[in-house]
């Protein structure tokens, strides 16, 4: 694996904690809980080594900051201070070259208990970017030269992106306010509707509306990517017919493997990749388990990338874990408590798990899912694709 030039520096410590800002008692970056590696043999060992420090190494969608241990009694009042600590140790360690993280703009309620805001997205962007000015291992990505210079440096380019643009209400002009801070990928809606278009847990889904359009040739223009894992399924489509350029989905799993609202069906990634985009797998806690696998792993994620790789071909797939350093396992017991209550009559139902063993955290996702491919036969090109290959050709025709 690259080394990166990580030196120890820890989030805010230009400031005093107390006096500046109010700690918090955090998760450890590394060894929350044990790490679980592929096995290979030495001579696959070493060519996985080999892939993941020659290859550029994106992922589309994570979290890279560091939650609070008690979940339950910390998570609230550690979202309403706005102020995300970063794994810079872990991320050292990860191979990543870049990574899109969507920060925490849905939690964060600093004005609001309903997240999505204005005034807190641009403070949640703001702290963040505030802290990585002050170390040099994570640098800002804004273009494709970022990502490869930080290949090429031992750095890591971090890419601000959201989930949906949510915040911008009904002002267009938002979009160019969000695009000259930094923001280089949005999607156009989360699980509600909003003045975009549908959410993908609406039980009904209108599309795309006329301000939607509008928001999608102005991001368009700008050369921000647009992102449509959160929407409805109608709105996914539209989105993708009114893009004048390819989209991406940057953090899904099939639908026709595991029948939940979140995941998206086989036509949306054929519409998808018809118009050139790339799309991301996803891997966090009760997403992508599959009929066969119903207790999640990285084998039953697996089998979420290889059932879009062998539909689109392996030319418009990537990986967008959607992990953080904490117990999201806690986290969406408190968040997303619909999640644990008894399926539905013929829905799908999760075996419980802690945490996906092996694609824990974004300090562990891609060495595992490097290793993943080498263990069954994927040759060094289609590696290089997954990886990052497919990411940078998209960029090259979404980014100005």
């Amino acid at each position: 694996m690259k080394p990166k030039r990580y030196t120890g520096y820890r989030s805010y410590s230009y400031l005093e904690a107390g006096v500046d800002y109010r700690p918090f008692d955090l998760v450890p970056e590394l060894g929350r809980v044990p790490s679980h590696t592929v096995e290979l043999g030495p001579a696959d060992e070493a060519r996985a080594g080999r892939l993941l420090a020659e290859n550029i190494v994106v992922s589309l969608h994570d979290h890279t900051a560091i939650a609070v241990r008690d979940i339950a009694r910390d998570s609230r009042a550690y979202r309403r201070e706005g102020r995300d600590w970063t794994g810079y140790e872990a991320l050292s360690t990860s191979g990543l070259d870049a990574v899109f993280d969507c920060m925490m703009n849905g939690a964060n309620a600093i004005t609001s208990q309903s997240g999505w805001k204005w005034t807190d997205t641009i403070h949640d962007l703001g702290q963040r970017l505030a802290d990585i000015a002050h170390q040099d291992m994570v640098i800002v990505g804004r273009a494709v030269s970022d990502i490869r210079r930080a290949h090429r440096d031992g750095q890591i380019a971090f890419i601000p992106a959201l989930e949906a643009v949510t915040c911008i209400e009904n002002e267009i002009d938002r979009l160019d306010v969000l695009y000259g801070l930094g923001i280089r990928c949005a999607g156009v809606s989360y699980a509600m509707a909003n003045a975009l278009g549908g959410g993908g847990r609406e039980a009904s889904d209108g599309g795309l509306t006329d301000f939607g359009r509008r928001a999608v040739r102005r991001m368009n223009r700008l050369g921000m990517a647009v992102d449509v894992s959160h929407c409805g399924v109608r709105t996914a489509l539209d989105v993708v017919a009114a893009s004048e350029r390819p989209i991406v989905i940057s953090h899904v799993g099939a639908r026709a493997l595991w029948n939940i609202p979140r995941l998206l069906p086989d036509e949306v990634f054929t519409a998808c990749a018809a118009k050139g985009g790339v799309i991301g797998i996803e891997a966090a806690a009760l997403t992508t388990a599959t009929r066969a696998r119903p207790r999640q792993t990285i084998d039953s994620v697996m089998e979420h990338f290889e059932h879009v790789a062998h539909l689109v071909g392996i030319d418009h797939v990537a990986f967008g874990p959607d992990t953080n350093f904490g117990d999201h396992v806690a986290q969406l017991r408190l968040t997303r408590p619909h999640l644990f209550a008894p399926p539905a009559p013929g829905a799908p139902a999760f075996e419980p798990i802690d945490y996906v063993e092996g694609l824990e955290n974004p300090g562990e996702c891609f060495p595992n899912i490097v290793r993943w491919l080498v263990k069954h036969g994927y040759s060094d090109g289609d590696v290089a694709k997954v990886l990052g290959g497919n990411i940078l050709r998209v960029l090259g025709e979404v980014w100005v």
